[in-house]
């Protein structure tokens, strides 16, 4: 394999891992849309922070108004999930 080849693989899987820690779903098949939706917006607006799967994230919260329509539903559905659980779990408090 090529230093070129494995180089853009360990891109793939940065970019695959902000998504999923950003867009982290309750169920797999949700995570996996979320990749989907999101992988080239990722690859496109923050390739330039991998390896740094933190620092993609934060990256793609800030370009939020860049992302193409679809991950910005994910975004959005999965921003409301985490304000839901946030005030269920201050509620039980």
């Amino acid at each position: 394999m090529t230093l070129r080849r494995s180089s853009k693989i360990a891109l793939l899987f940065a970019v695959a891992s902000a998504a999923a820690a950003l867009l982290a779903a309750p169920y797999p098949a949700a995570a996996s849309d979320a990749q989907q939706m999101c992988m080239g917006d990722a690859m496109r607006l923050c390739g330039h922070e991998v390896p740094n799967v933190q620092r993609i994230t934060a990256c793609m919260v800030k370009n939020r108004s860049q992302v193409s329509p679809g991950c910005r539903a994910v975004m959005d559905r999965e921003h409301s999930a985490r304000r839901r659980a946030t005030a269920a779990a201050a509620s039980d408090d």
